[in-house]
């Protein structure tokens, strides 16, 4: 069983790009919603969970659909939930999607209500509650361009790579 890293985030604070820099520096496989989806329709697969099991059979990185909670008390698992201040999230959606500010704060606050009523419908739990998650991390004071080389060396330090 390899070493698993799930990514739990809001909407807007660069969490793909620090999954994609660690998937880079830890030379691991990144799978998202589109991934799982394609693999649960194109396989045969009873639902999502039995997909991301199946996943985390190797090391990877899994993007959100409830991960950290599938795969608790896997001790091969570390989950990560990113956060950032709003403003910082609905500056980086308005760069990201060349929107106004008015359409990028609604993209924002409907995405953020749809992740969370899908993780309290699937777990049972409110999204984002500190004590899901081994390490939390906040673009807004560290940058999402430094948090994959701030989880390396963490990584490093206590053994885990």
């Amino acid at each position: 069983m390899g070493f698993v890293i799930t990514v739990s985030r809001r909407f807007g604070t660069g969490a793909s790009m620090i999954a994609e820099q660690l998937s880079k520096k830890l030379d691991i496989p990144v799978y998202d919603k589109a991934y799982i989806e394609n693999e649960l329709h194109e396989n045969n697969y009873s639902d999502e969970a039995e997909v991301i099991r199946e996943l985390a059979k190797e090391s990877c990185i899994i993007l959100g659909r409830c991960a950290s909670e599938i795969l608790s008390g896997q001790s091969n698992v570390f989950n990560i939930y990113v956060c950032a201040d709003k403003e910082d999230r609905i500056r980086r959606i308005m760069k990201k999607e060349s929107l106004p500010y008015e359409e990028a704060k609604e993209m924002l606050e409907k995405n953020d209500r749809e992740r969370s009523e899908y993780y309290y419908q699937h777990t049972g739990k409110v999204w984002g509650d500190v004590s899901n998650y081994h390490m939390i991390l906040d673009t807004s004071v560290h940058g999402a361009e430094n948090c994959a080389d701030i989880l390396m060396k963490y990584f490093e330090r206590v053994g885990m790579v």
